[in-house]
């Protein structure tokens, strides 16, 4: 009798393992269920711009803000102030924050290469904008045609200025792929027309434009026109320009609000149309096409047209 007893409760205790264990399984199965529900389509972007203090990727990230918004994904956007060293650390702190997407606008090609190379070894899927990052094999790289859009600009700066007439050249960011790019498409034609004088940088910035623009016209007085790779330089060579009542026509890149108003008015006489704001809203979209695990293209172009007067 008590055999049978021992039997019964060994019986009794096997089962209620075997019970549990099943219960165990099948939890395991729902949680794992519930969590794949949860995780696709959600997802952190990171938006690292190359600076705030221009107006083209002011608008470019009000673009992916308002598309992030549209779709309800959370986008943290941080400033590298044209400084390759502080891009490196903010793309550092986006990757501590676990983020699941990086995109990236570099402010120098290559700068940039040994930090996003870090995100994509944690997993992160990257999108170039803008401008691409040299040495890393990107998930997609969105951007205009800027040698196509700086050829466009010299073309119609050789029509108004005439064969073999001298020009100058305001460079933006050394390194930035699209300093490199505008600058192919503008030598394209500009040296096989034009006479090129001299090329100096002026970092994508209105204030530097200025003071350059001083600077070669003192070297350089007698120059009929300016091939500049954004409008920010462009718009502060035009204020050189306007002080010493010199009549210089200038070509530059982006179409901000400034520079079209520039152009109605005819101090600038063209500006290459990029769409900032689409550029910014294809990123996200496509970000968030990578977080719902489907495939993209991985050059991905915004159409470029001149805007003249």
């Amino acid at each position: 009798m008590k055999k049978a007893k021992r039997v019964i409760l060994s019986l009794l205790v096997a089962m209620s393992m075997l019970l549990t264990v099943a219960c165990s399984v099948e939890g395991e199965k729902k949680s794992d269920s519930g969590n794949k529900g949860k995780t696709e389509g959600k997802g952190t972007i990171g938006l690292s711009v190359s600076t705030l203090n221009n107006p083209f990727f002011v608008t470019l990230v009000d673009g992916a803000k308002a598309a992030a918004k549209e779709e309800g994904k959370e986008l943290i956007v941080v400033d590298a102030g044209d400084d390759s060293a502080k891009q490196a650390n903010d793309i550092e702190d986006l990757v501590s924050k676990k983020i699941d997407i990086l995109i990236v606008n570099p402010t120098d090609s290559d700068a940039v290469t040994p930090a996003v190379q870090t995100a994509k070894d944690a997993g992160i899927k990257i999108i170039a904008v803008d401008r691409a990052v040299n040495g890393v094999d990107v998930d997609a790289t969105i951007a205009s045609d800027n040698a196509e859009g700086a050829k466009m600009a010299t073309e119609y700066l050789l029509e108004k200025i005439g064969d073999k007439a001298k020009v100058a050249e305001l460079e933006g960011v050394p390194g930035a792929s699209a300093t490199i790019d505008r600058g192919k498409g503008f030598h394209e034609i500009a040296d096989k027309s034009l006479e090129v004088v001299t090329k100096q940088t002026a970092n994508f910035n209105r204030a530097e434009g200025l003071t350059v623009m001083e600077n070669i016209l003192q070297s350089n007085p007698d120059i009929k026109g300016v091939f500049s790779h954004n409008d920010e330089m462009a718009l502060g060579a035009i204020e050189a320009i306007k002080a010493l009542g010199k009549d210089i026509k200038v070509v530059g890149f982006d179409a901000t609000d400034d520079a079209k108003k520039a152009v109605e008015d005819g101090t600038l006489l063209a500006t290459v149309e990029q769409q900032p704001d689409l550029m910014g809203k294809q990123a996200v979209e496509n970000a968030i096409k990578l977080l719902n695990g489907e495939s993209i293209e991985k050059t991905i172009p915004v159409e470029v047209k001149l805007i003249k007067k």
